[in-house]
């Protein structure tokens, strides 16, 4: 019977996939403590992708997600995390970064620093053997690829943590936001330099300049619309970047984050920008995250692959925490505000599993490699509010019997 169906009913059995088991999951075992909605639709397209689902049932695996279905999938997840990483762009407070700059720049840089170290240390231990750097990489971007990784902050996902953990607005949050959004910088800045084709480097130059001309404009005409035409001309300036981004072999999620970054957010409504935000990630970013899942592979062995993956959350998880103790050392932070801040800086799920997709896509890592750091992604994002959450209890016990 089910070879009587059309591309579209699979692809439609494919999307009842997607976004029925995950949210099933998360209802009846209640997980939103340790694993929010987000991670459980990672683990879920994990779960469905070829080493898991597609290892018992082959037959289904290849039947649901056939090379045309995927190809409709991927689709939409590519303008999904178009969306989804232009709003982190808009989103980046780089005026309070700026008016706060030193501390700012201690932190962001200690936090950012320490992790990408050890990552890359790792890193040049797996080169040593074969199956992780990708056909196209350099040892220099393999290295440094992997060790940014290991320094990603999800800053999409940190504010969701946030707001559950309520200190999204008071001046803690305020300061980690202002942290997570150098270091976003960074984050995206690195990835350009990762992304240099020197066989392409005059186009790449020539976007780059392109774009600066042309931001100019932009800016000048957005001031000049309504908010409810920002939006559309928003969408339309974003998919002239990644395009052009693209062509000149940056690729497009880079264009998708410049497209935003020099956009202000106080062009938006802050509550509809959250409810955009909500609304993709409801919406069609459950679609990424399972074509995120169809893309391991577990061909080195289950045992090798979860094996870097420990070593990796490692090596990120202690840089982290030791980067931001020697910034709270430097800076004379109360007892305490350290460890709190390291823990909600190294959340990665989300822009890291859109950094490494990247890393994919270029060949710059393997599957296997891919595979690993979604593994030690998932488990760092879901490590931080049980770990959190009960410090702050003791923080605000501690400042309440003092008063």
């Amino acid at each position: 019977m089910h070879q009587g169906m059309t591309t579209t009913e699979i692809f439609l059995l494919a999307m009842l996939l997607i976004f029925s088991i995950p949210y099933l999951i998360w209802r009846v075992f209640k997980t939103d403590y340790y694993a929010p909605l987000v991670v459980v639709q990672i683990i879920t397209g994990i779960l469905l992708g070829p080493g898991v689902l597609g290892a018992v049932f082959p037959e289904y695996y290849q039947f649901v997600f056939n090379p045309a279905v995927i190809q409709s999938l991927n689709g939409i997840a590519w303008w999904a995390v178009m969306i989804f990483v232009m709003i982190a762009g808009i989103e980046l407070d780089l005026v309070q970064a700026w008016e706060h700059r030193f501390e700012s720049g201690v932190t962001a840089g200690l936090a950012l620093g320490m992790p990408l170290l050890f990552g890359s240390a790792v890193a040049l231990g797996m080169l040593g053997f074969v199956g992780w750097i990708g056909p196209g990489a350099q040892s220099w971007q393999f290295v440094l690829g992997i060790g940014m990784a290991c320094a990603v902050t999800a800053l999409p996902i940190l504010i969701l943590l946030m707001e559950k953990l309520e200190i999204l607005r008071q001046p803690m949050g305020q300061r980690i936001l202002r942290y997570a959004s150098v270091d976003d910088i960074a984050i995206w800045g690195v990835l350009a330099l990762i992304m240099l084709d020197w066989d392409r480097v005059t186009r790449q130059i020539g976007f780059l300049l392109v774009f600066a001309v042309v931001t100019i404009f932009y800016r000048r005409v957005m001031i000049r619309l309504q908010e409810r035409d920002r939006w559309y001309v928003g969408l339309i300036w974003l998919a002239i970047c990644s395009f052009g981004a693209d062509w000149a072999g940056l690729h497009f999620m880079v264009g998708a984050f410049l497209a935003g970054a020099v956009m202000d957010a106080h062009w938006f409504n802050q509550e509809k920008m959250d409810l955009m935000r909500h609304h993709v990630l409801l919406a069609i970013m459950p679609v990424f995250f399972l074509s995120t899942g169809l893309r391991t592979n577990w061909a080195m062995g289950g045992s090798a692959v979860f094996i870097v993956g420990v070593v990796l959350l490692v090596a990120s998880v202690s840089g982290k925490l030791i980067g931001v103790q020697l910034a709270g050392k430097i800076l004379k932070w109360e007892k305490g505000e350290a460890s709190i801040i390291g823990w909600l800086l190294q959340t990665k799920a989300l822009i890291m599993i859109i950094f490494v997709n990247i890393l994919l896509d270029k060949k710059i890592i393997t599957s296997e490699t891919f595979t690993a750091l979604l593994l030690m992604a998932i488990a760092s994002t879901m490590l931080t509010v049980p770990v959190v959450a009960p410090k702050l209890q003791r923080m605000r016990e501690i400042i309440f019997r003092s008063k």
